[in-house]
């Protein structure tokens, strides 16, 4: 089962924008390979930090006007949000103790 929630253009503001702790969105698509190459390590995070931090995933193909709002022109784009702000981003298949490092500042 996964972890990562899938949130929509419609759900966005209420699980990302309006949530009490950090929130890890990536923005994917499924015809992306790197993006299939970071969702394992996406859902590993989502075990890891649960309770501590929030991971959404964001399907760009479905979901084009929030994507759109936050300017996502490469995908996979791992974007950290805290107190309903973007505070951070990483693009492309990044490693594990990059994003890791990258959340552990928000925490």
């Amino acid at each position: 089962m996964s972890s990562a929630v899938s949130v929509t253009d419609a759900t966005f503001k209420d699980e990302v924008l309006d949530s009490e702790v950090p929130v890890l969105v990536d923005f994917w698509a499924p015809w992306c390979g790197p993006c299939r190459m970071v969702a394992p390590v996406v859902e590993e995070i989502a075990n890891e930090y649960d309770g501590k931090v929030k991971v959404v995933k964001v399907n760009t193909d479905e979901n084009s006007a929030v994507a759109s709002q936050y300017g996502i022109r490469s995908i996979p784009t791992l974007m950290i949000f805290k107190g309903g702000q973007k505070v951070d981003l990483l693009v492309g298949a990044v490693p594990k103790t990059k994003i890791e490092a990258t959340l552990d500042q928000f925490l």
